[in-house]
């Protein structure tokens, strides 16, 4: 029987791969496909998430939603070209009755028990509301990925706060003190995974709908990430998020207690992961400490291969 799961995302070019990629896995049932702003606004995203369900046209379609009305300093343009979808206008009709994305969230938990994973793609803005809309939601959800902080590396939003932890740090905070004890990837572990000019090159199944779409929103990122960050390739950050549920093993992981930081003036979003040998609270999360990239990048091809 196919793993139920939910994404929570903010549609950009690396998460709308992970879609894709979940889309297509015969082994998971994307149950819901909630939008969040983050790397476009709340209004694009919502707009990118259906979308994505239009162009891809998967066999059963998840539920979706519109994003919480939230509005944040930042622009993802530079990285993700206008609109998020690599700058490419696709025709899409957005449905008109969109219940919040909190609201379905906790609606699908309630329908289908210890059974949905929660992959949260962007900030943690809809999965905290949804904590606070239903106080008994982390009983109802089987397990919860986050992609999102820096352990020992740099951030990317700062130097030491990553991109959706800086977003909301509050929304970040509530989530990690919830009983939820969610697997975490940092910038650590998605920092090792970069897709190149030839694997776009060399994608599978070029006449499929997933691998065309691919190919039109994939090359921006790639030149934008060699013209911003001198790398030959774009980081497939948020694809570890599929992978990490499709793939068992591939992501290595030691439990620790996590915090985020709301007020520092230099340090706000910084995730605090506390690796002392008797820390002062019990660990909270599961945090990455490597990913087996070359079983990720197998992981890929299989799926996109059979892509429809």
């Amino acid at each position: 029987m196919p793993r139920k799961v939910l994404l929570i995302a903010d549609p950009g070019i690396d998460t709308a791969f992970a879609v894709a990629l979940a889309l297509n896995d015969p082994n998971l049932e994307v149950v819901g496909l909630l939008p969040t702003a983050g790397n476009v606004s709340a209004e694009q995203a919502t707009a990118n998430v259906h979308t994505l369900i239009d162009v891809l046209d998967p066999p059963k379609w998840p539920k979706l939603g519109a994003a919480l009305p939230v509005r944040y300093d930042t622009d993802g343009t530079a990285l993700h070209g206008p609109g998020g979808l690599g700058g490419v206008t696709f025709p899409s009709a957005t449905r008109h009755t969109l219940h919040p994305a909190d609201k379905i969230l906790c609606e699908l938990a309630h329908e289908h028990p210890r059974q949905i994973t929660v992959i949260n793609l962007g900030p943690l803005t809809t999965l905290a509301t949804a904590l606070d809309r239903d106080p008994v939601l982390p009983a109802l959800l089987d397990q919860t990925v986050v992609i999102g902080g820096c352990w020992r590396e740099a951030g990317n939003s700062g130097p030491v706060a990553e991109f959706h932890m800086h977003l909301d740090p509050d929304a970040a905070k509530r989530v990690f003190a919830a009983e939820l004890n969610p697997l975490l990837i940092t910038l650590d572990s998605t920092r090792r995974l970069i897709f190149s000019p030839r694997d776009l090159l060399n994608l599978p199944n070029p006449d499929s709908r997933t691998c065309q779409f691919l190919r039109q929103i994939v090359p921006f990122g790639i030149r934008a990430s060699s013209n911003l960050y001198g790398i030959e390739g774009f980081h497939l950050k948020d694809v570890l998020g599929t992978v990490a549920v499709a793939v068992a093993g591939c992501v290595s992981s030691e439990s620790h207690y996590v915090d985020v930081e709301t007020r520092g003036e230099l340090t706000r979003g910084m995730t605090v992961i506390d690796t002392r040998p008797s820390p002062a609270s019990a660990p909270n999360a599961r945090v990455a400490t490597s990913v087996a990239v070359d079983e990720v990048r197998e992981y890929i091809q299989r799926i996109l291969k059979a892509a429809h």
